[in-house]
């Protein structure tokens, strides 16, 4: 059985991937980042992870109240 897609999810992984990669890369000293970068880029990504998140609950919710409501109409 499939799941549904949730882009939300897939946006958080992207984004701590990415601060994971950066501060790996930042500790094995192949790239100097400023600290809070990492900070910035993890909090921006679960606030965008949360924004699609929220948006898609809204969407998913609004149509499955329209099939019901035409299957009860």
């Amino acid at each position: 059985m499939r799941h549904e897609f949730q882009p939300g999810r897939l946006i958080a992984g992207l984004a701590l991937i990415t601060a994971g990669v950066l501060y790996l890369l930042d500790a094995t000293g192949r790239v100097d980042l400023p600290w809070f970068l990492v900070i910035a880029l993890t909090v921006g990504g679960l606030t965008l992870a949360a924004l699609t998140g929220m948006i898609t609950y809204a969407l998913r919710r609004d149509r499955r109240d329209r099939i019901s409501e035409s299957r009860d109409g």
